[in-house]
């Protein structure tokens, strides 16, 4: 429903008279779309998206730049007068009519009130009607002047709310603070009458209290009764609805049932506050501090931030119709060279942040049917603009919302690592989504990665990592076979295994028997030649200061697994067990026990989380060679780091730069974070 739909039907729940009353939204409205419509000075939205504004006129009919410009303005200087004058006469009509209505709703009051005399319960609630049917009188009409102001700015290109906002701050309507005192004084005396009179639950629905209940409250109701009309921006303190409904309840209140009129005390208004400018904490505490003084229940908020620059969002629920809050923060935007915009919603009209019948938080695209993901993008040379544009356009082109963005490494010379908080449509497939994604970050050599955003993104407990071209540069068999001098005859079977002619148990049983008779100490020979793949030790220390389990499971053989699982501080190694002679000095060609396949690895991998009580969800799994597949999909996370192509098509996630830390980004970790764990 838009909005002068929903004004006009809430006006139509008011008496005849107070209706002629009512700000003329409508009229106001068509002016600015009939009048306003060639006034508008901020061209690049005046005009479609389209347009070019040419150096030169293409004819001696049309304006030059220079010419559009003087004529928008001089409309606009003309117009936007009268429609302040316009705007003035509705506020000034809507003004005089409340100071009437005011007057004369005090002077019931005052009657109810008076002391020397005791009104009946129908009389007393019938005031209370009427004060609170004053206030919901006062808040659709100031709703409408913001909502009008709103769409002149718009139309006009000029700012012109906030100053008008200001204007209104010294009106009647604003600061009419006997209201607010009044209303605790008046559910105080209607509480008693109800007390006294013993009528029960009476129209408002309320058990009776008992003595001392009714004293406290009609105590702390009075409490409340300071200040009186100001002309001044002097406030008094506004009680919350749940303040006076606990007052009026006394200490049995949480077992009543509310009856309808104490029911008006509790309708909210929604209002979406946002203030930008250039100091942040300033910003932050000033809006609070508008808040506080209202009374406002804070619902939500959001803050982003560019270096000084910084924007607050914060949704609020605002229960005793008090306008004045609109032009505190004004002030408040003025003294911290702020923009202040905000969007106000009576509690019936339903917010935007609705979409069927789930609430969504304010950084959440308000749609239905999606599932969130977190994508983590990546490129150690710097995230070029062609990659980030051909990015942006895949997720408009799939309907992909963003919802977050955050930078994960330091502030380096380029940017290397965004993570991107996304609202999916559950029509799309994960499947569907990674062949595309693996093609735009082929043409770009830039990592994307796409993970369900759930609680098991961030509790990762567990890291099992293979050997050979991961955690090492080197195939530890080819490093042997090189110190041994037979590396032709492994590197053919090698390229046989990889051309699929066979098998890995085959291809290892060959390649280990060309080892039959070489030196045990050609392994001490091969450890210090080994070489830890970039980023290596720094990875495994963030992660065990984190409190991680790692291990290393690999196709490669057990002495050198052990030596790297001591480099790194690794918690568990497997590897292939070479069988020696019995005197110890030679190998014998073969392996002992259960060869550490494909299967074995997904089993081990398995067996470690379970032995340490950690959920699969928790587990992460880092690999490059075909005989990783199954670990990597055994993992909630399988990360496919410089791998086969093949590796890569499959795996859940893949990395392909220089360092083995970057790992970190896909695990939530910042470039801080990880210098924080290197403890």
């Amino acid at each position: 429903m838009k909005y002068g739909q929903y004004f006009n039907q809430q006006r139509t729940e008011f008496p005849a008279e107070w209706q002629m009353q009512f700000i003329s939204y409508d009229a106001l409205k068509t002016f600015l779309k009939t009048r306003m419509v060639d006034a508008n000075v901020r061209l690049a939205t005046a005009f479609p998206r389209a347009h070019v504004f040419p150096w030169t006129p293409a004819s001696a009919d049309e304006p030059g730049f220079d010419a559009l410009l003087e004529q928008r303005l001089a409309r606009v200087a003309k117009l936007t007068p009268e429609f302040v004058r316009m705007l003035d006469a509705e506020v000034e009509k809507f003004n005089a009519f409340f100071v009437t209505i005011k007057d004369k709703t005090k002077s019931r009051i005052a009657d109810v009130l008076d002391a020397s005399r005791r009104p009946e319960v129908a009389e007393c609630e019938a005031a209370l009607k009427e004060l609170l049917l004053l206030e919901r009188f006062v808040f659709l009409n100031f709703t409408a002047i913001a909502k009008a102001l709103k769409k002149h700015d718009k139309w006009s290109g000029l700012q012109i709310r906030e100053p008008y906002l200001m204007r209104t701050s010294h009106l009647s309507f604003v600061v009419s603070t006997s209201l607010l005192r009044l209303k605790p004084e008046l559910l105080a005396r209607l509480t008693a009458l109800h007390a006294e009179s013993n009528e029960g639950a009476g129209t408002l629905g309320l058990s009776v209290a008992k003595d001392d209940d009714v004293a406290s409250a009609t105590a702390a109701l009075k409490s409340m009764a300071v200040g009186s009309d100001s002309a001044g921006p002097t406030r008094v303190p506004t009680p919350s609805s749940e303040d006076l409904k606990q007052m009026v309840l006394g200490t049995h209140g949480a077992s009543q049932k509310l009856g309808p009129l104490v029911g008006l005390l509790h309708e909210t208004q929604t209002v979406m506050i946002s203030l930008r400018g250039p100091h942040g904490t300033d910003i932050i505490g000033g809006v609070f501090g508008c808040l506080a003084n209202h009374h406002c229940q804070v619902v939500d908020f959001s803050l982003s931030r560019l270096h000084h620059d910084v924007t607050f969002g914060v949704l609020v629920h605002l229960h005793n119709r008090d306008v004045d809050l609109f032009s505190d923060l004004a002030r408040t935007a003025q003294e911290w060279d702020g923009t202040l915009s905000f969007d106000v919603q009576d509690a019936k009209l339903k917010a935007s942040k609705l979409a069927g019948s789930t609430q969504y938080a304010l950084d959440e695209a308000p749609y239905a049917s999606r599932v969130k993901y977190m994508a983590t993008v990546l490129n150690e040379r710097g995230l070029s603009p062609e990659f980030l544009s051909e990015w942006l356009n895949w997720l408009l082109a799939k309907k992909i919302s963003v919802e977050q963005m955050k930078r994960l490494d330091s502030h380096h010379a380029s940017l290397m690592c965004v993570e991107f908080r996304l609202s999916v449509p559950d029509t799309l497939s994960p499947e569907e989504m990674k062949s595309e994604l693996i093609a735009i970050s082929t043409r770009h050599h830039t990592d994307v990665a796409l993970q369900l955003d759930n609680v098991f993104r961030r509790q990762k407990r567990l890291v099992v990592f293979d050997m050979d071209s991961t955690l090492i540069q080197q195939e530890v068999i080819d490093e042997i076979a090189r110190a041994t001098g037979i590396e032709e005859q492994v590197a053919a079977i090698t390229e046989s295994a990889m051309q699929g002619e066979i098998d890995f148990q085959e291809s290892l049983a060959r390649r280990v028997a060309l080892l039959e008779g070489t030196p045990v100490e050609a392994l001490e020979t091969v450890k210090r030649s080994l070489l830890f793949t970039d980023g290596a030790h720094y990875l495994c220390r963030a992660l065990k200061n984190a409190g991680f389990k790692l291990a290393v499971i690999s196709g490669g053989f057990l002495p050198l697994a052990r030596y790297v699982k001591a480099e790194l501080g690794l918690d568990y190694a497997f590897a292939n067990q070479l069988k020696v002679t019995a005197d110890g000095k030679r190998l014998t060609g073969e392996t002992v026990g259960p060869v550490v396949d494909a299967t074995r690895k997904a089993e081990l991998l398995e067996v470690i989380a379970q032995a340490e009580g950690i959920a699969i969800d928790q587990v992460v799994a880092v690999g490059d060679g075909a005989n990783d597949l199954l670990m990597l999909a055994k993992a909630s996370l399988g990360i496919a780091f410089n791998a086969k192509p093949r590796v890569q098509q499959q795996a859940g996630a893949r990395i392909n730069q220089k360092s083995l830390a970057t790992i970190l980004y896909l695990m939530g970790y910042s470039e801080s974070d990880a210098v924080e764990l290197q403890i």
